[in-house]
């Protein structure tokens, strides 16, 4: 049983360790102008994606056979086998446990009362006491809340930037995608990239939205509203930050207009998915048909 578990740790410790390169690499990659949000985005995605699925332990599963050249890391697996003997193995669960539980209750009390109204193509948008900004609730069936008062706030014009920018969440699924990254936090809670996967993917779907919106001819509509929004007229039950990222997406939608290069996202993808596609190799060389080694 104490082999079993060393090496699933093990496993998940060279996975860990890859994905963090893959992690790094993502942040740098993000930082090249001239692609687009959307790119940047998916990019954060996949990368947080790659944090909880392992490909390399699946791959072994799969070709065991053919991979008998693998080559344990010692530097990881002695350690490990050490950490997993007596009561260390039932500390490192109990804490891993608790922090997991901690999560997962965290992400139940975000789910929030979603109200009926009426619907803008295709997607229900209501008013609620509950809600001070603007928000996409629900999985499968997204619906739009909007605060109470803002239709009074905001003229015809912004108030229809804003409801564009939130139908591109609802139509992207994006929080479908929150939905999976949530878990995945769940489960590795103490990883810090893990977070910053998160604040990074948060940035780049308000720019994704932001960028639906521009194409639409209505950027500068949606620049009154944010800053409307930012500063609430009294009386309004309103928050008085939309976003963590308004002052970002302010500047991005006031200053002048970028054209993003097909060369320069084709060159990004291509180095991500080069960068994926080597960590998940690295992580088969360094777990497939691998055995623990005792000291």
């Amino acid at each position: 049983m104490h082999e079993h578990i060393a090496r699933t740790m093990y496993y998940f410790s060279v996975h860990l360790m890859y994905a963090s390169i893959v992690g790094c690499a993502a942040w740098v990659l993000t930082t090249i102008r001239g692609t687009s949000a959307t790119t940047k985005y998916w990019i954060w995605v996949v990368t947080a994606l790659n944090f909880i699925v392992p490909m390399g332990a699946v791959m072994d599963k799969l070709w065991a056979p053919h991979l008998g050249w693998a080559s344990p890391l010692g530097a990881i697996g002695h350690p490990i086998w050490n950490m997993t003997q007596g009561w260390n193995a039932v500390v490192l669960a109990a804490i891993w446990i608790s922090g997991a539980l901690v999560m997962f209750l965290r992400l139940i009390s975000s789910h929030q009362y979603m109200a009926s109204g009426f619907t803008d193509a295709g997607i229900p948008v209501s008013f609620d006491t509950r809600h001070r900004a603007p928000a996409v609730c629900g999985i499968f069936k997204p619906c739009i809340v909007l605060p109470i008062g803002i239709d009074r706030l905001l003229n015809q014009r912004e108030f229809e930037a804003v409801l564009l920018h939130e139908l591109a969440h609802a139509r992207r699924r994006d929080n479908l995608v929150r939905l999976l990254y949530e878990l995945s936090l769940c489960a590795l809670w103490f990883h810090p990239l893990v977070w910053l996967a998160g604040a990074r993917m948060a940035l780049y779907r308000e720019l994704c939205c932001d960028e639906s919106v521009i194409q639409r001819a209505r950027g500068t509509e949606l620049v009154s509203a944010l800053a409307k929004l930012a500063l609430p007229e009294r009386g309004l039950p309103l928050q008085a930050a939309v976003s963590s990222h308004l002052g970002y997406r302010l500047a991005r939608l006031a200053g002048p207009t970028k054209m993003t290069s097909p060369a320069a996202t084709l060159l990004l993808t291509s180095l991500f998915a080069a960068v994926v596609a080597a960590g998940v190799f690295q992580t088969i060389a360094h777990t497939a048909c691998c055995f623990i080694a005792k000291r």
